[in-house]
């Protein structure tokens, strides 16, 4: 699947299993993607105050935060995430095991983008992650990288 560039997909998931499924299932899906994995929320949050320009990493257009993760929780990365003016425009996926519906409220309270139950059957999985990529990447607008750091853009 071609979108012209080549998205930045951040991956927060502390389950190598897990991330490695969810880059096979965008490969089985024919979706290519530049990814970047952290296996705790504290890293995620290093890596995301580190984003160019401020910093030397490249800035996310999408990320894939699961909900239970070490040192610093999932839902705390998508609240200071999401509160930081230099980073909320970035969309957040929550993907989760969880379906437990107070997690589903916290992330639509905290501006998550969306929330989608990792499915069980592989090929389910791989159907998922091309609807999302098809979704966020054709249908969808990005706002450009830039304008998530300029705070005089409109």
């Amino acid at each position: 699947m071609d979108f012209g560039v080549t998205p930045r997909v951040l991956i927060v998931d502390d389950n190598p299993d897990d991330v490695e499924l969810t880059r096979i299932a965008f490969e089985e899906a024919g979706v290519v993607l530049d990814l970047d994995i952290t296996e705790d929320g504290s890293d995620a949050l290093d890596y995301l105050w580190k984003v160019e320009p401020k910093g030397t990493n490249p800035r996310p257009d999408l990320i894939l935060l699961d909900l239970n993760l070490p040192k610093v929780d999932g839902r705390d990365v998508l609240k200071v995430v999401k509160e930081e003016e230099a980073l909320a425009l970035i969309p957040i996926i929550v993907l989760s095991t969880s379906t437990d519906s107070e997690d589903i409220r916290y992330a639509y309270r905290h501006h998550a983008a969306s929330f989608i139950v990792k499915p069980i059957v592989f090929e389910h999985f791989v159907e998922t992650m091309k609807a999302l990529a098809d979704f966020w990447f054709t249908a969808s607008r990005l706002p450009p990288s830039h304008d998530a750091y300029d705070p005089y853009a409109h």
